[in-house]
């Protein structure tokens, strides 16, 4: 039997509630409407680590194959973010994507252990959505500091669900209704207890600590405006909206916004871009943009 946990704001206060159907509520009889409440994270991690590529259908979209074992990257946490938060694509960028994952959240301190006895150390699942800023993709291609680490670009909620099996469920992302991904965790090469065990292995997981454990094929750039949607079955629907930050990227300091093929590439999802823009003569902008038209 599932239960959804949900942490909101209540007359000011951070509190946690239970979901009853349409309703939140508190442990002192309190309720509010589902759509009413401001939510937050569903939980307080101290460090969110995140898998590389791990669904296959993502695997054969960069025309590529997995790694023996999962290779990881980190966001800090202050690019965590709730359920209807606004995510920024700052001034001079415009390579943010969206990735509909699955959230691990760790209920207590987990290390050395095996995958078969992972279960026991999950609290349970989320809805996340790794969003990555590939504009600073030639400057952290190897840490994914800037490029998925930036303020804002970690959203999880709306709700914390425990007793979910994850085996054969969809997830999907939506933009402005229409359906980008669409995937089953049927296609994951490596599993949520295998993904915990494995990091457990030389780092202690504490207490409401997440792992993001992958994203189907499709990722690709959003707008300002641009309303995302990730929807796991029997997690429920994260929804974020895509907004400008009118703050430009300091030019006077670090490396800068590029546009390079690594970029698009990567941005707009595998191999066929560079070959694409190369028989385009090069002109990587140009091309980026004739492509988003046809997609």
């Amino acid at each position: 039997m599932t239960t959804e946990y949900r942490r909101i704001l209540l007359d000011g206060y951070p509190i946690l509630t239970t979901r009853h159907g349409d309703e939140l509520v508190t442990k002192d009889g309190r309720s509010i409407g589902v759509d009413e409440a401001v939510h937050l994270a569903p939980c307080n991690p101290s460090k969110i680590i995140c898998v590389h590529l791990n669904y296959e259908s993502r695997v054969k979209e960069f025309i590529t194959k997995l790694p023996p074992a999962p290779t990881y990257f980190q966001k800090p946490v202050t690019a965590l973010n709730t359920h209807k938060g606004a995510v920024v694509r700052p001034e001079r960028c415009k390579y943010l994507n969206y990735e509909g994952e699955i959230a691990i959240v760790i209920g207590r301190s987990c290390r050395n252990i095996a995958p078969d006895e992972a279960a026991d150390y999950i609290l349970g699942y989320s809805v996340a959505n790794d969003y990555g800023l590939h504009d600073f993709r030639d400057t952290d291609a190897g840490s994914m500091l800037r490029v998925k680490g930036s303020d804002t670009l970690c959203p999880i909620g709306p709700g914390l669900v425990t007793g979910w099996d994850f085996r054969g469920k969809q997830i999907r992302t939506l933009v402005n209704g229409e359906v980008r991904q669409d995937g089953n965790t049927s296609e994951m090469e490596w599993d949520m207890h295998y993904l915990v065990a494995d990091i457990a292995r030389t780092i202690t997981l504490e207490p409401g600590d997440v792992l993001l454990s992958g994203t189907p094929a499709n990722s690709r750039p959003v707008q300002p405006g641009d309303v995302v949607e990730v929807e796991v079955e029997g997690l429920g629907k994260l929804t974020n909206t895509v907004v400008h930050g009118p703050t430009p990227i300091r030019d006077d300091c670090g490396a800068q916004p590029t546009e390079s093929e690594e970029v698009i590439s990567t941005a707009m999802g595998g191999d066929w871009e560079f070959r694409g823009i190369r028989a385009a003569g090069g002109q990587g902008a140009a091309f980026y943009e004739s492509a988003l038209e046809t997609k």
